[in-house]
């Protein structure tokens, strides 16, 4: 060991070396014990992991040969060349991400975060940790970007990027079907928020009205719309156009979910003006998607336009950081434009393809395939096929749970089952649809039931 670096560890608070020296061990795997060997006790290595001891040159350079790293790493954290190198690393595996490239954007950032790790650079391996969640969720691996955000999300620490991680969360219990789950993280990180200085930028307002959308699923449209209109209010005194566009898009969703699809095409078209003037490709295309089955909603169907809006999102997605689901929930709206211009064939094979990447991960999803693929039998001439085909939706759904997108889906299939002549599925499709909007049978009193008899 040189002067300069005796010095500095006479100098070193002995809690931030201790820390630096545990996290190159976790960094590698080994226990406590693993590091220790036969010439430095466990319970020596324990209090300099604390803090409680400063070790002498002589004990740093053991530790350091045995965990491979440099002296210098453990005195320092990390050098200013290092630092951008684990940087830039990051910056390549954003790069990656929003390219569409999960797992090579999850192999660069399972990279940066080692390195970080070791050097005992909090900040940068918080950020690492938020990549491979997003890169997770890109592959739908949804169970795993879940566990990997908790981290983040119930962490104080992160700023913005605990806030993205907040709303990636939310997205990804969502469309797991676990809305109580989604709403209770999103409401506690936005009560965190409150009063801080970060409580109203773009990122802040992107997590309310992702929050919201999650109630509305749920059923409590009411709510919904009014914390997406607090939404609008706080994203037009931001003047950001993101936030506005968020907000401006799940307003547009809310209105065509309650049967006000002319005046929530508008909507959808003032959010894409103002999305379009910012580089979230992914965002972009998701709400080119949302337009496009807005358009296809119109009575009479804007086939033409909606195509248009669809393709352009499919070319946008395939290029962004766009998970497996998103991705099939544009090829079923596209699917749908080519079954109502009567191209049954190209809406069956897009159908098939559907249910065969999404039917584990996506129920309700793979179930509307199944539907439409039942529709396209149909207008083929092909009872008995659209029977099968909806019976299969019907299979799918009974395993999701109780929210407004599976009581919609219900209530469609049970038109659809009526149609074909399956009444006693088409019943039960109703009974179903009313459970999932929270509809129940009140008890029957039995003097009404006696004198009914």
């Amino acid at each position: 060991m040189d002067v300069l670096e005796a010095d500095l560890l006479k100098e070193i608070d002995p809690a931030e070396l201790g820390q630096r020296i545990r996290a190159a061990r976790v960094a590698k795997g080994w226990t406590q014990t693993q590091l220790a060997g036969d010439d430095i006790s466990v319970g020596y290595v324990s209090r300099i992991e604390s803090g409680q001891r400063r070790p002498n040159s002589q004990t740093l350079e053991d530790l350091a040969a045995r965990l491979g790293v440099p002296t210098e790493h453990l005195l320092r954290g990390v050098t200013a060349r290092e630092y951008d190198e684990i940087k830039l690393t990051l910056d390549f595996a954003e790069l990656s991400l929003e390219s569409g490239q999960h797992l090579e954007a999850e192999s660069q950032a399972r990279q940066a975060v080692d390195r970080a790790a070791v050097a005992s650079q909090e900040e940068l391996v918080f950020r690492g940790k938020y990549i491979i969640a997003r890169a997770l969720e890109g592959q739908g691996s949804i169970d795993d970007a879940i566990l990997q955000l908790e981290e983040l999300v119930y962490s104080r620490k992160g700023g913005l990027v605990r806030i993205k991680s907040a709303i990636a969360m939310v997205r990804c219990l969502k469309n797991s079907g676990d809305l109580t789950r989604a709403i209770e993280v999103g409401e506690r990180v936005m009560a965190s928020l409150e009063g801080s200085h970060i409580g109203s930028c773009d990122e802040a307002v992107q997590l309310t009205v992702t929050v919201a959308f999650a109630y509305f699923v749920r059923g409590d449209a009411g709510h919904a719309v009014r914390m997406c209109r607090k939404a609008i209010v706080k994203a037009e005194a931001l003047d950001s156009p993101v936030a506005r566009a968020s907000a401006y898009w799940n307003a547009s969703i809310f209105e065509a979910e309650r049967g006000s699809v002319s005046n929530a095409v508008p909507l959808a078209e003032r959010a894409l003006a103002l999305l379009a003037e910012g580089q979230d490709s992914r965002n972009l295309a998701r709400l080119r998607t949302s337009l496009g089955r807005m358009q296809l909603e119109l009575d009479p169907p804007d086939v033409t336009e909606a195509k248009r809006h669809l393709e352009k999102a499919a070319e946008e997605l395939v290029w962004s950081s766009a998970s497996t689901i998103e991705i099939s929930g544009n090829r079923l709206a596209i699917a749908r434009a080519h079954y109502l211009d009567g191209d049954l064939a190209r809406a069956d094979d897009i159908c098939a393809e559907i249910i065969s990447s999404v039917k584990d991960e996506a129920p309700i999803l793979a179930a509307d395939a199944e539907s439409l693929a039942g529709q396209v039998a149909a207008a083929r001439g092909d009872g008995e096929g659209a029977k099968r085909a909806y019976r299969r939706a019907v299979f799918l759904l009974t395993a999701v749970g109780a929210d407004r997108d599976a009581a919609q889906l219900w209530f469609e299939l049970a038109d659809l089952l009526e149609d074909v002549g399956d009444l006693e599925a088409a019943r039960d499709a109703y009974r179903s649809a009313a459970a999932s909007s929270g509809l129940r049978i009140r008890p029957k009193s039995r003097a009404g039931v006696a004198q009914l008899s």
